[in-house]
């Protein structure tokens, strides 16, 4: 929690404030960013369980926020979701209605959630904007995720026309950090990757790479998206969601972006695709001209420099890292 000197005008809830992205708030709130009126406070599963709607009241009346940047969920890389597709629906779907309905129950002034492109519409034009969530059914690998962070949008906008609530979402692409879960099984692309190139050297076996290496990603700092989450929570007013994301010309491929991960951890065996493992989606590349219309001059940090900066924190906190 955030010290906080004189008059406080924002209390600041942050559920599944020990993930990837509630790590990457709290850093840079605590490294300047955090304003003398806003009280943050992050909380993770430890605190409460979310599914369980009179822990979630519980813990709204502990706290008794005045926003809430929503970020908890639950999730897993494309092999986790294709297994358990129900469990991942009924989950978020669960925390989702708890901490949206508790929020307007206690009076919280704006909640900012957490979307994924992932929601979008596997067949679709590119790139994707926010007009787009609902033109169709998501990717069949993660249908339970994807439909239940789209509920989301719906809810946000039913609390606005019903109660005049000020509930919104935004769309980051794919997310990545110090404090990511590094799992090879369950977690994302990129995380994964960093935990192979470590234990590859270590052993030093060649660097499998799971599928053909030609899918594209936008990838998104951890510590940009929070930068970002900050504008959004105070300067962002529309219940329409917004994208979050580097530009289109910023997609890399897997085989770039493990190419980038073996450099960063200077990584001198060879590199191989396991083209018997599935690829999921090819591309779901996303517009960033909302983002851009209202932060023209955001920089992000450059993509080698943040998987630079990740590997380091990765193999220096190999012990205690989620994996």
């Amino acid at each position: 929690m955030t010290e906080v000197t004189g008059p406080v005008a924002k209390r600041i809830l942050v559920t599944g404030g020990s993930g990837l992205v509630g790590r990457a708030i709290e850093k840079v709130v605590a490294d300047g960013e955090g304003r003398p009126d806003e009280k943050w406070i992050f909380v993770s599963s430890r605190d409460a369980d979310l599914t369980n709607a009179a822990e979630t009241k519980a813990l709204f009346e502990q706290h008794k926020p005045t926003h809430v940047i929503h970020l908890a969920a639950m999730v897993g890389g494309l092999f986790k979701n294709i297994r358990y597709n129900l469990d991942f629906w009924r989950r978020n779907v669960h925390i989702n209605d708890n901490v949206l309905h508790t929020a307007y129950e206690t009076g919280v002034q704006k909640v900012v959630s957490c979307l994924s492109t992932c929601i979008f519409p596997d067949k679709t034009t590119y790139p994707i904007d926010e007009s787009m969530i609902h033109n169709g059914p998501p990717h069949s690998s993660n249908f339970g995720y994807s439909y239940a962070k789209r509920m989301i949008d719906i809810q946000n906008r039913g609390y606005f026309e019903q109660h005049g609530c000020r509930f919104t979402a935004v769309i980051p692409t794919n997310v990545f950090g110090p404090h990511d879960n590094f799992n090879i099984e369950d977690g994302h692309v990129l995380p994964g990757l960093i935990h192979k190139v470590y234990l590859a050297k270590q052993t030093g076996s060649a660097l499998t790479v799971w599928g053909t290496g030609k899918p594209r990603r936008q990838f998104i700092y951890s510590l940009d998206l929070a930068r970002l989450f900050l504008w959004v929570l105070r300067e962002y007013d529309e219940v329409e969601p917004i994208i979050l994301s580097v530009g289109e010309e910023d997609e890399v491929s897997i085989r770039e972006a493990a190419e980038a991960i073996v450099e960063a951890m200077d990584f001198r065996g060879e590199l191989v695709f396991d083209t018997t493992k599935a690829d999921g989606q090819f591309k779901k590349t996303a517009s960033n001209a909302k983002l851009r219309r209202y932060l023209p001059g955001f920089q992000f940090t450059p993509f080698r420099q943040a998987v630079k900066e990740t590997c380091a924190w990765f193999s220096a906190n190999y012990a205690n890292a989620r994996k």
